[in-house]
């Protein structure tokens, strides 16, 4: 009986690349023996006319199906959502732009047939060099690299992306951890398994544009760090003693000063600038502590990460034809 691949792709806006991706992941398909697909794109609440060419797909090629979401509940969610269906003894995600290039599914299929890896990871190895992002955008990429890899427990490769082939047992262990609020990228290697990366040039988007921009990319940040990381609470506790504790010592002086000295309090300027700084570390800490807390909250409504609205297949599009 042959092995089988399932290839998840979400898909979010992206009329004008599904044909495209579709041939080209066909051409690096044909160079792969002894092995059968299933390709599962998962229609993430687009708003466009990708469903209708995810459509067509499906009638000429039994191959494909559709997994259709009542609404766009985010990329997260998508990939949980083909993860669940997958029914392949590997699952690879991918992303419908072509920046995940398909010609290294037969190195990443051989990697974990032939060499005894459990998950072959993919990252951006030109993206210093890339003139697909900001100057800004980088140095950001750069930053929540560091900032995650020091903070948790666990290590984010640099430059990593979710272009990810697995065996079916890391799927299982994947879909065992119930948060509602996922990050792929920490949890693939939080579950651990033995894992290897291989690196490609950066691509650029061929039709389209991103759906990502700089505040969903940073919100995806704080979330990243907040899922596996608890410094932020402890740094904020420890900046807040550090403040009680200058303003202790500056209470003493005051009061030593007036009784040696006799001099009358003074620095109204100091006392309102050291107030402003006070306040603004009070809310920032607040703000950090209102950020777990409503992660908390997400997670006790325990309610379904994702909510499919149909799946269509090869055969059910044919019978209504």
């Amino acid at each position: 009986m042959l092995e089988k691949l399932s290839i998840i792709v979400p898909c979010f806006n992206e009329e004008k690349m599904i044909i495209p991706f579709y041939q080209e992941l066909i051409k690096n398909m044909s160079k792969i023996n002894n092995i059968d697909y299933e390709v599962v794109f998962i229609n993430d609440g687009s708003q466009d006319k990708s469903l209708n060419k995810i459509k067509e797909l499906i009638k000429k090629d039994y191959h494909i199906k559709a997994i259709t979401l009542s609404r766009n509940f985010g990329k997260e969610a998508a990939m949980f959502a083909g993860l669940c269906k997958a029914k392949g003894d590997y699952v690879v995600i991918m992303d419908c732009d072509l920046q995940h290039p398909p010609y290294l599914l037969p190195q990443m299929l051989k990697l974990l047939r032939e060499d005894g890896y459990d998950a072959v990871g993919a990252f951006r190895k030109g993206r210093n060099k890339s003139k697909n992002d900001s100057f800004f955008r980088v140095l950001y990429s750069k930053l929540f690299y560091h900032i995650i890899n020091k903070m948790s427990d666990i290590r984010i490769k640099h430059n990593a992306t979710d272009y990810r082939m697995m065996k079916k047992k890391v799927v299982k262990a994947l879909l065992d951890l119930p948060e509602y609020n996922r990050f792929s990228k920490g949890l693939f290697e939080w579950v651990g398994f033995n894992t290897t990366y291989i690196g490609y040039d950066d691509l650029k988007r061929v039709k389209g544009k991103s759906s990502w921009s700089f505040f969903k990319l940073f919100n995806y940040a704080i979330e990243g760090i907040t899922s596996f990381s608890i410094v932020p609470l402890k740094l904020s506790g420890l900046l807040g003693l550090l403040c009680a504790l200058v303003s202790f010592l500056y209470m003493i002086y005051v009061i030593v000063d007036r009784i040696i000295n006799g001099n009358e309090v003074s620095g109204w300027a100091t006392i309102v600038s050291l107030i402003l700084f006070l306040g603004g570390i009070t809310l920032i800490s607040l703000g950090l502590l209102g950020e777990y807390i409503g992660r908390i909250y997400n997670e006790t409504k325990k309610r379904p990460v994702y909510i499919i609205d149909e799946i269509i297949k090869h055969e059910e599009v044919n019978e209504n034809d």
